[in-house]
């Protein structure tokens, strides 16, 4: 019954460790003006089975893009 319990210690601090690795949609707008009439374009970044700090570098780096704004959900 005690290496039982050590064993599922183990796997149980194991798994305490990892990162969760999720699906995120990075939405964005993207306005720009035409002959002075202002249009806007929405668009959506999937990322999938990644750490969520992936997820935000990556739209961030669509967010720094003139006339992008970018939410990741």
């Amino acid at each position: 019954m005690k290496k039982v319990i050590t064993f599922v210690a183990v796997i149980a601090l194991a798994a305490s460790f990892t990162a969760c690795k999720k699906d995120y949609t990075c939405d964005c707008t993207y306005t720009y003006d035409v002959a002075g009439t202002s249009t806007t374009t929405e668009y959506s970044y999937e990322y999938t089975k990644v750490k969520k700090k992936d997820a935000t570098a990556s739209c961030d780096a669509v967010n720094a893009t003139d006339g992008y704004e970018c939410t990741l959900n």
